[in-house]
């Protein structure tokens, strides 16, 4: 068995990031949108982690912020046992490593470029400059996503979504990366399209020893696809866990609430439906970000500090004061029935 540090191709520490609001021209206060608060996050080699949670809870910002696009107020990444945090490593050195494939396959391709400059562009960039290897490194992608040769000289208007999502997707494979940040991959497509995307993804995952992050707010897709899964919200991590444990035996009450809503004709429900909005991230709420939202909530869950993630058993980590009450509570439910 390998080194659990070799075996991990991204740690990610205490990460934070909290962006400036106000005290402009007009002087006022200044206060800090809390986007990403305090994650600790692994993802192993070849695995899919999945990362669920509404929207606006800060899963696309913890993207960015791992392939260097956003800077981060605080924290520490190590990227393939490089530290990339502050000036451990410049972005193309980071693009070798880490790329994205994005959500909308309308808007992430040029319209004035043809797929060869689209594709051939990071390779120019990173230093890959002979036309005959940039050729067939191009039709190499090509083939790999499901697209022929002569694709290469059309423009993004003359392909259906589901064939541009592919041409993202050799975009973000051009140069070789370990791991691809999956930002909501099929969410813009036709349903009928989906399922063939998804297993094109799975395929090369396989077959290029890929790791993803998945990041997705429709869990049927994350469920097909995840190793493991953690649960996002208000910037921070609930729960984490394999896809197994947190799809049969969610703990925490807001997982528990998103994984009851997934349409299922066996009508599995472990939770109630959750009521109000996401707090604004102006005004975190004072202890466990969930409490004005959960039906579980008591007067300990909004008492400082803010409960911290606990391992309760088998690589299953929850953040709620609760936890252990609640599960005590449901075993007697289901013992009663």
């Amino acid at each position: 068995m390998n080194n659990p540090s070799e075996d991990t191709i991204l740690k990610v520490e205490d990460l934070a990031v909290h962006f400036p609001v106000g005290g402009g021209l007009f002087g006022g206060p200044r206060r800090h949108l809390h986007a990403v608060d305090g994650v600790d996050l692994e993802l192993k080699r070849g695995e899919c982690l999945g990362l669920v949670g509404e929207s606006g809870c800060g899963k696309s910002t913890l993207a960015l912020t791992i392939l260097g696009l956003q800077a981060p107020t605080r924290g520490r990444i190590v990227l393939d046992g490089h530290e990339v945090s502050g000036e451990g490593m410049d972005r193309k050195a980071r693009a070798r490593i880490a790329q994205m494939v994005f959500q909308d396959p309308y808007s992430s391709l040029n319209p004035r470029q043809t797929v060869r400059k689209t594709l051939e562009a990071p390779l120019r960039l990173h230093g890959n400059t002979a036309t005959g290897e940039i050729e067939g490194r191009i039709g190499e992608m090509l083939a790999r996503v499901g697209l022929r040769p002569d694709h290469a000289d059309r423009y993004p208007h003359e392909f259906s979504g589901g064939q541009r999502q592919r041409i993202g997707i050799a975009r973000a494979l051009i140069l070789d990366p370990k791991i691809i940040i999956l930002d909501e991959p099929v969410s813009a497509l036709d349903v009928s399209i989906r399922a063939q995307i998804i297993n094109l993804l799975l395929e090369l995952k396989e077959t290029l020893g890929l790791s993803y992050i998945m990041i997705s707010h429709d869990l049927g897709v994350v469920e097909h696809m995840s190793d493991r899964v953690a649960v996002m919200y208000l910037g921070r991590i609930v729960e984490t866990g394999d896809w197994e444990t947190i799809f049969t035996n969610p703990r925490h009450p807001y997982t528990r609430a998103l994984i009851s809503a997934i349409p299922d004709p066996f009508k599995r429900s472990r939770g109630e439906k959750i009521t109000g909005e996401i707090p604004n991230p102006l005004n975190m709420p004072t202890g466990c970000g969930f409490h004005p939202r959960c039906p579980e909530a008591r007067d300990i869950c909004r008492m400082p500090p803010v409960p911290q993630l606990e391992e309760i058993g088998g690589a299953h980590f929850v953040r709620c004061r609760r936890v252990h009450e609640l599960a005590v509570r449901n075993e007697a439910l289901v013992s009663s029935v």
